[in-house]
């Protein structure tokens, strides 16, 4: 079978090279009963991939399943892919098969297999080496042939390293590693598959499909797609229902795509502006390096007013009013330093700031000696601490509430939910 002919029967849009070499791969390797581990982003068609090397393996007319690992508890997975005996647990009213018995002849996939427990991995290393299983409080081994399909949307040879995915299971699944391609990598499809969607939502809801004019198709190009295909649709739907003009300008266009991605947008960001990042890290990267900045410039000036007596009165109404003003509004002022601001001493002229252990002493008079001799502290800067700390005040900030930790941080539920693995964070 050509390719053209499996993308007709398919659904699959597109000619970018990567996307053609990926179909090549689980073409040439449907024929064959090797493990495959199907990498990609989410939203890209993984599962497509998986119905293709069963749709024209030999196993075709035999049983396809596909399970989310993700999806199904930590107690009952083992249950669900093994099966279990009657009485083997609570709740356990019947002997029950599992998928890789009903499934025995044909194919499962495993989507989401970044996410399966390290206990359920040993078993289906055991599958996958011998073709044996046990069932859930049984002693008795059982055969099965099954092909396995794996997908995933993380590094599984990082959570090899974290000791959260066994290696040996990710070498045994990787036999043959089809990496699908993110929608950003394939930017000559985007308009094809724009296209596609509108017109079929065109025929599905009696409406006129949609065009855009070449500012709008270039910011279709240009944008991050985040969520690739599945994301590309629901805009192609929302316009499609949504929009009361079939002539869709640069304008409009963005009225239906998500604010938080509207900074990917390099055509319509200047190059010199402030919010143009390619993802969160630049923007905190950005954040404390400017925190840094407004520090240092702090410093610099007021050590400049204590050694020019003319400006001893500006200093002394920018650290009552400026200074003042911005550190009550974080509760950081204490009532001590509100009620006593810096003395000027009239004979020299020089700021005489009183700390609030000395305020029944003699003020402390900051000479030029003692200035030269300051030593500067440098915070640390390291960009994943400061992360997981920015994380964990939002969590306690909000009581453990994802949804409006993430709306505060300014990034996404999912990608909290995976900076939370990724630090190892504990609500």
């Amino acid at each position: 079978m050509d390719l053209q002919s499996i993308k007709n029967r398919f659904g699959i849009i597109g000619n970018a090279p990567a996307l053609n070499y990926a179909l090549n791969t689980a073409v040439q390797v449907a024929a064959t009963d090797l493990t495959v581990l199907i990498v990609g982003e989410s939203g890209v068609g993984k599962e497509v991939f998986s119905q293709i090397i069963h749709a024209i393996s030999s196993r075709k007319h035999n049983p396809f399943i596909a399970v989310n690992c993700g999806a199904i508890p930590e107690g009952t997975i083992d249950s669900e892919l093994f099966g279990h005996e009657k009485g083997s647990f609570t709740g356990a009213i019947d002997s029950r098969k599992g998928y890789f018995e009903t499934v025995s002849g044909g194919t499962i996939f495993l989507d989401e297999i970044g996410e399966m427990p390290l206990g359920t991995q040993a078993r289906l290393l055991r599958v996958l080496e011998t073709g044996e299983f046990i069932r859930v409080g049984s002693s008795k081994v059982q055969k099965t042939d099954v092909r396995v399909i794996a997908a995933t949307n993380r590094e599984l040879l990082e959570f090899t390293q974290k000791g959260r995915f066994r290696e040996d299971l990710y070498y045994r699944l990787s036999t043959v590693p089809i990496r699908v391609p993110s929608l950003r990598d394939r930017k000559e499809d985007i308009q094809l598959l724009f296209r596609k969607f509108v017109v079929d939502f065109s025929e599905r809801y009696k409406t006129v499909p949609v065009q855009l004019d070449d500012e709008a198709k270039q910011l279709l190009i240009n944008y991050g797609w985040q969520g690739n295909v599945r994301e590309l649709k629901n805009i192609a739907e929302q316009i499609s229902v949504l929009s009361t003009n079939p002539q869709i300008n640069a304008t409009e266009l963005l009225k239906f795509l998500p604010e938080k991605n509207k900074n990917r947008l390099p055509v319509l960001a200047n190059a010199a502006s402030s919010n143009e990042f390619n993802n969160e890290r630049e923007i905190l990267y950005k954040l404390f390096f400017d925190m840094k900045k407004d520090v240092t410039e702090l410093k610099k000036m007021f050590f400049e007013i204590l050694q020019n007596p003319a400006l001893a009165n500006t200093a002394a109404k920018f650290t009552r009013d400026s200074l003042m003003d911005d550190f009550q509004s974080s509760g950081e002022l204490t009532n001590n330093i509100a009620n006593n601001p810096p003395a000027i001493n009239q004979s020299n002229h020089q700021p005489n700031f009183i700390s609030p252990q000395q305020h029944h002493s003699q003020p402390m008079i900051l000479s030029e000696e003692r200035i030269q001799h300051h030593e500067e502290i440098e915070e640390s800067l390291n960009i994943m601490d400061k992360e997981k700390e920015l994380i964990v005040k939002a969590l306690k900030k909000h009581k453990g509430k994802r949804r409006d930790a993430s709306l505060d941080l300014g990034i996404s539920e999912r990608t909290l939910y995976r900076k939370l693995k990724e630090y190892d964070i504990d609500e």
